[in-house]
């Protein structure tokens, strides 16, 4: 597991973008950080702890992959 450290203006979809190189993956870093769930938009130096992900599981995967 790693963390992020967030800069002024920080949403989680934008640091799910950065870390994960996908928006839509904010639901592993929300889930990992329930304490953090009042931010909406982050001030700078929170520490934010990113999850590893799998492999892309069948789940994200286009239905035509799996």
């Amino acid at each position: 597991m790693r963390i992020y450290i967030t800069v002024q203006g920080d949403t989680w979809d934008m640091i799910a973008k950065n870390v994960y190189g996908n928006e839509k993956k904010m639901d592993h870093l929300m889930s990992s950080n329930p304490g953090l769930l009042n931010y909406l938009i982050f001030p700078a130096g929170v520490k934010v702890s990113v999850p590893d992900l799998d492999t892309e599981s069948q789940a994200d995967l286009p239905i035509w992959r799996r």
